[in-house]
């Protein structure tokens, strides 16, 4: 049989060098969707989302006019729709204080929950970064032209903020939308959008503190086991003894999640929230507005300055490990 060398022009449509990339990200987030642990920190994170819209729609309809609180105090008589009417009165007064806060309390929760699923999610993803492209020698195949380390680097990136996307913006986002279009007035609209901006701030500063943290870890052992286990302790253990009340400031500095906490405190202001709460608002109850103005005090931050700070030494040291190892061997 005769073999024949065709010489004819390539006629494809020639790819991008975003192409390049979003094959990288796309391959990393087809594996990590195919995992029964991710579609099941999927489906929390996305609760999460739709509780933040519930929670806006019975809110609303808590406070507006005709609404289920003004229906059923009105079935229990005079005093109950006075005390309904006053709430109501009390939200038209102090929007501010009251959706602001409603939305300040609920980023604040979600962003908890979602740094968490977030987290979970990528001790799956980290050994898939650059761990196994070491291991088996495949960075001289990606690392060679025409795919530059520049291609690889945002190619990784991308499955790191494919993950966030899909845990935390994505649910954040979607719990607001949906609370919107339920809301009654565009007070909803107004005054939730300083919260949300926070949010999405504190997310931002997620993202890069984490992509980084994650490719550095990746990129330190060629082992899988040896990645999972230092990302665990990276997490767990190192954040567990940053939480200790008598260690000292420059120790509990190295954990990224007690950096994380205490930033995700200063930018959401959960106890500026509760603190206006129960010094602003009439009508309270006097053990109330003690309870809280503790709670406020409770989850009040010591500033953003220092926690900034060891985050930037992480993501340079992490930076630093990733583009040491970045090269074939």
């Amino acid at each position: 049989m005769e073999t024949t060398l065709d010489l004819s022009r390539w006629r494809e449509r020639p790819r991008s060098v975003a192409y390049r990339r979003w094959t990288i990200a796309q391959l990393g987030l087809r594996q990590l969707l195919s995992t029964r642990l991710f579609r099941l920190v999927l489906i929390v994170a996305w609760t999460a989302g739709l509780l933040i819209a519930a929670s806006a729609f019975v809110f609303s309809q808590a406070v507006s006019t005709g609404g289920w609180l003004e229906t059923y105090a009105a079935q229990l008589g005079p005093r109950f729709s006075a005390i309904a009417s006053a709430i109501g009165a009390l939200i038209l007064l102090y929007p501010d204080i009251c959706v602001g806060g409603l939305f300040t309390l609920l980023f604040w929760a979600q962003s908890s929950l979602a740094l968490t699923l977030s987290l979970v999610a990528l001790t799956i993803v980290v050994p898939g970064l650059v761990t196994r492209d070491r291991a088996s020698e495949a960075l001289t195949v990606y690392l060679s032209r025409p795919l530059t380390s520049v291609d690889y680097l945002l190619g990784k990136l991308g499955i790191v903020a494919g993950v966030l996307l899909l845990t935390w913006t994505g649910p954040l986002l979607a719990g607001w939308l949906l609370g919107m279009v339920l809301a009654p007035g565009r007070d909803f609209i107004v005054y939730s959008l300083e919260p949300l901006g926070r949010a999405l701030l504190f997310n931002g500063i997620g993202l890069v503190s984490i992509a980084s943290l994650a490719l550095g870890v990746s990129a330190l052992t060629r082992t899988s086991r040896n990645t999972i286990l230092l990302w665990l302790g990276l997490w767990l253990i190192v954040g567990g003894i940053a939480q200790a009340p008598n260690n000292p400031e420059w120790l509990r500095r190295a954990s990224f999640t007690y950096d994380l906490d205490q930033i995700r405190k200063t930018i959401l202001k959960p106890a500026d929230a509760l603190r206006k709460a129960g010094s602003s608002l009439p009508l309270l109850d006097r053990n109330l507005a003690r309870n809280l103005q503790t709670m406020g005090n409770a989850v009040d931050s010591g500033g953003a300055a220092g926690p900034l700070l060891g985050l930037g030494v992480i993501v340079v040291l992490s930076s630093a490990v990733f583009f040491r190892r970045l090269r074939p061997e």
